[in-house]
This record gives structure tokens, C-alpha cells and sequence, in this order.
């Protein structure tokens, strides 16, 4: 006596189906692997960087891909930078610059080369632009030559290009090459802000005075918003040095550019620095990009090496 099977009569497959082997009809294909940014197709679209049939990634300094890009694991930008997302665009606001109308604090990092560490080869600098909650909002890279670098030291001349996550340019600082002792005072030293490059949006000069660090805060048509004034002795052991920003009249203080301890260490053998800024969330925000070229005028003046590991500990 036979015992009849359970098991279900088989279903033969429906009409377009071309087995285990996929893919099929109508089936788009093979799909590129998980982790690669799935860009939209868009006018001079090649295929995402990395992706099958492309080229690796190309890790530089700072992002180089134009397009839709994803907010982390951003081609082309060092350790796969979480990024802060584009808010809408307001009003009469240069294009790049809508990142500063949501943020009252920035905080910058100075990435250390290893080159410059174990050679003394002065490099040109790259920092990281964050917000309050670590996320990058720009990144900056000085264009120097070799020469320059190496006989100006940190009284170069330099153009720092500020980038979006999108790898465009949104900010550019140009410092001309100026006499870098106060005993000069027809020729202090003077940064130039533009925002987008090409356009000026404001200036950032140094103020002769005997005794203390002194700049101003310039709109384009060079009037004087805003005054940087810095401690006497501008070195400090395992504290801060904080650049107060005030009214023009001194009075009242507005803000805040600081040098942050970075450590024993960091701040022994190297010159990568870390800085804050801090300004009223409704600031213009032209004045806040002319305070973020005030940092890093600040920075080379005053934190920057010469060849003999020496720094500046005040205007003189």
C-alpha cells in the first residue's frame, strides 16, 4: 500500500520568468554593491566615483565632486566627513554662505601634515570648518608655492579657498604680503574676503597699537563694523587665548575668536591649531565670513612656526 506525499504539486513559473539565473525580463539588472552614493542622473552625469566601472576615489585634501552628494561618506573628503545638510537659501545671501545663517559658533581644526612634523618642510595648511555638533561645514586649503612656503614663513602672502561639500568654492581669502612689525604702521598686515570669489564682502585690517593685538572688522565699502582686540602676551600654557570682538567704541563685546589648548604634545611639535568662533546667530552673515578670515589671519600672525619652531608672543 502506497502512501500518498503532502507536498504540493508543483507550480510552473510564471510566463517571463527566467529561472535562479537572474536577471530576467524586465529585471533592471545588475545593481552596484551597497555603500556607493547613489547620485541622480543629471546633465554630465559619468557614474558614481567608485563605482563599477569608474575610477577609485580620490582622496584629496578637500572635496572635489560637483553634483547631488550624499551627507557622509562624501567622495574625495578625508575619513568620510559627516556633512551639515544645506538649508534653504535666504535672501540676497551669497551662494555658499546659507551654512552661516543657522550657526552662532564655528570651530575650526588645523590638520597636521606629516610631512612638515618629521621634515620641518613648511606645507600649506588645510583646516576643517565644523558646527557646534561636529558636522563639517566647509573645508579650507591654502594655495602656496614651495618658495613662498618655505622663505615667507608665517608672514607669506597666501589665497586660502574655502569649500562647500559640494567641492565649490564659496570663499576666498587673499592676504597680501605686508611688513609684519608694528614699527610699521603705514604697512600692517590686511586680509581680503570674498564671497563668492571674485566678490568683496568685507576686509579685515590690523590696527597699529603698542600694546595689544588690534584689527578691524571692514564691510566691502571698507567701514569699520566690528574690532578684533587680543590679550597683551598672546601665549598661554593649558588654557585658552581669546580674541574678544567688540563694537567699534570697545564697549561692548560681541563675540569671540579663541585658540583652544590642543595638548602638550600637539602644540610642542606641531603647528595645527584649533580654533572657535563665536557671533550673534543673526549677524549678517557676510560680517560672519569676515570674522572666519579674521581667525586665520589670526592664526598665521600669531600660531604659525617659523623655521627656528618659534611663534610670536605678541604685536612686537
Amino acid at each position: 500500500m502506497k502512501m500518498e506525499s503532502n507536498k504540493p504539486a508543483a507550480v510552473p513559473p510564471p510566463h517571463g520568468y527566467a529561472g535562479p539565473g537572474y536577471p530576467g525580463p524586465g529585471y533592471p539588472g545588475p545593481q552596484p554593491p551597497y555603500g556607493y552614493p547613489q547620485y541622480g542622473p543629471g546633465p554630465g552625469f559619468q557614474g558614481a566615483p567608485g563605482g563599477p566601472g569608474q575610477p577609485p576615489y580620490n582622496f584629496q585634501g578637500y572635496p572635489a565632486a560637483y553634483g547631488a552628494a550624499p551627507l557622509q561618506g562624501q567622495p574625495n573628503a578625508p575619513g568620510g566627513a559627516i556633512w551639515m545638510p544645506a538649508p534653504p537659501p535666504p535672501p540676497n545671501c551669497p551662494p555658499g554662505l546659507e551654512y552661516l545663517t543657522q550657526i552662532d559658533q564655528i570651530l575650526i581644526h588645523q590638520q597636521i601634515e606629516l610631512l612638515e612634523v618629521i621634515t620641518g618642510f613648511e606645507t600649506a595648511n588645510k583646516y576643517e570648518i565644523k558646527n557646534a555638533l561636529g558636522q563639517r561645514v566647509y573645508f579650507a586649503a591654502e594655495e602656496n608655492d614651495c618658495c613662498t612656503l618655505n622663505c615667507c614663513g608665517p608672514s607669506r602672502p597666501f589665497t586660502m579657498k574655502i569649500f562647500d561639500n559640494l567641492g565649490q568654492p564659496v570663499i576666498e581669502l587673499i592676504r597680501p604680503l605686508k611688513c609684519s612689525s608694528c614699527c610699521f604702521p603705514c604697512c600692517l598686515q590686511e586680509l581680503e574676503v570674498y564671497a563668492p570669489p571674485g566678490t568683496p564682502v568685507g576686509y579685515v585690517k590690523q590696527l597699529w597699537d603698542p600694546c595689544l593685538p588690534k584689527f578691524a572688522i571692514q564691510n566691502e565699502a571698507r567701514e569699520d563694523i566690528f574690532k578684533v582686540i587680543g590679550p597683551c602676551i598672546v601665549c598661554s600654557c593649558c588654557e585658552d587665548i581669546n580674541f574678544e570682538v567688540k563694537s567699534t567704541d570697545e564697549k561692548s563685546t560681541v563675540g569671540r575668536i579663541s585658540k583652544q589648548w590642543t595638548g602638550f604634545v600637539r602644540e610642542a611639535f606641531t603647528d595645527a591649531d584649533n580654533f572657535g568662533i563665536q557671533f550673534p546667530l543673526d549677524l549678517e552673515v557676510k560680517m560672519k565670513a569676515v570674522m572666519l578670515g579674521a581667525c586665520f589671519l589670526i592664526d598665521f600672525m600669531f600660531f604659525e612656526h617659523s623655521q627656528n619652531r618659534q611663534q610670536r608672543a605678541g604685536v612686537w
